[in-house]
C-alpha cells in the first residue's frame, strides 16, 4: 500500500482526516473510510481513495452483512451507470478494486448474536429492552435473507434484482457536482444530523439501539484485527458514526 501521508497526500475536499484513517500495522495497513450512505461525496471518496492506493488493497471490507455481499458484488457488475445504479458506496468499492476480496464484516453473523445475548443476559437488561434487540436482529437478519435470495436471482438472470429498501437516497447534491459543493453537503448533513441526534433523551429505543450498535462495532473490530493480521493491507468502508470507535480501538 502507498506509504505516503494519508490523507493529506490526496488532492480531493473529500478526503480529509474527519473521514480517513490510515493505521498502519506490522502485519499491513489499514485504511478506515466514513461514509453516509448513498452521498455523491462518500462515493467519491471511496473511488478516489482506491484508485489512489497502488498496489491495490488485498482486502475490501464492508460494513455489510456476509449473506448480504453478493447483491452489492452483481449491483457493481452493472456497468450501465457511474457510480452503480444501486448499493451506493458499498458497490462503488466494489467496482473500483475488482482484485480485492471483498468480504462483509457487518452483523448478522453467529458471533454477533452469541455477544448480544450474552451481553443481555449478562446485564438483566429489561425485559422490554430485550424484546426490541431481538426484533431489531430479526429485520436484519430477514433483510440479509432477502439479499442473498436477490444475488441468487441476479446471477441467474440476465437481470439485476434490487432489494426494495437499496434505492437510492436523494440528497440535494449529485455525483455530477464538483467534489467542493458535494464535500460541502455531506459536512452540513453530518453535521445536521448529530446536532437532532444529540437532543434525543435515552429511552428503551436508544438502549436497544446501543446494545445492538456496541456489539456490532465490537464485532467488525475483531473482525478487521483479523483481517489485517491474516490478508495484509486492508480498506474498510464503515458508515461514518463507527469510524472514530473502530480507529481508536484498532490504533492500539
Amino acid at each position: 500500500m502507498d506509504s505516503r501521508e494519508f490523507p493529506a497526500s490526496i488532492d480531493d475536499p473529500r478526503v480529509t482526516d474527519r473521514f480517513c484513517r490510515r493505521l498502519p500495522g506490522a502485519d499491513g495497513d489499514l485504511l478506515l473510510l466514513g461514509v453516509v450512505h448513498d452521498h455523491p461525496a462518500s462515493v467519491g471518496r471511496v473511488e478516489r481513495v482506491l484508485e489512489a492506493v497502488d498496489p491495490g488493497p488485498e482486502t475490501v471490507a464492508l460494513e455489510l452483512p456476509p449473506a448480504a455481499t453478493p447483491l452489492y458484488e452483481a449491483y457493481a457488475r452493472d456497468a450501465d451507470t457511474h457510480p452503480p445504479r444501486f448499493g451506493g458506496e458499498m458497490s462503488a468499492a466494489i467496482r473500483a478494486a475488482p482484485d480485492a476480496n471483498i468480504v462483509g464484516i457487518d452483523a448478522p453473523n453467529w458471533s454477533f448474536l452469541r455477544r448480544v445475548l450474552t451481553r443481555l443476559v449478562a446485564d438483566r437488561a429489561s425485559a422490554r429492552t430485550a424484546r426490541r434487540v431481538v426484533s431489531s436482529v430479526g429485520a436484519a437478519s430477514r433483510e440479509a435473507v432477502t439479499c442473498r435470495v436477490a444475488a441468487t436471482l441476479t446471477n441467474a438472470t440476465s437481470m439485476t434484482i434490487a432489494h426494495d429498501d437499496h434505492e437510492p437516497i436523494e440528497y440535494d447534491c449529485t455525483h455530477d457536482d464538483p467534489p467542493e459543493r458535494q464535500a460541502s453537503h455531506e459536512r452540513s448533513h453530518v453535521a445536521g444530523v448529530h446536532a437532532l441526534l444529540g437532543g434525543i433523551d435515552a429511552d428503551g429505543d436508544q438502549s436497544a439501539l446501543a446494545y445492538r450498535d456496541d456489539t456490532r462495532e465490537e464485532c467488525m473490530i475483531d473482525r478487521l484485527e483479523q483481517l489485517r493480521r491474516d490478508a495484509g493491507d486492508v480498506v474498510a468502508v464503515v458508515g461514518i458514526d463507527h469510524l472514530e470507535r473502530l480507529a481508536d480501538e484498532l490504533d492500539r
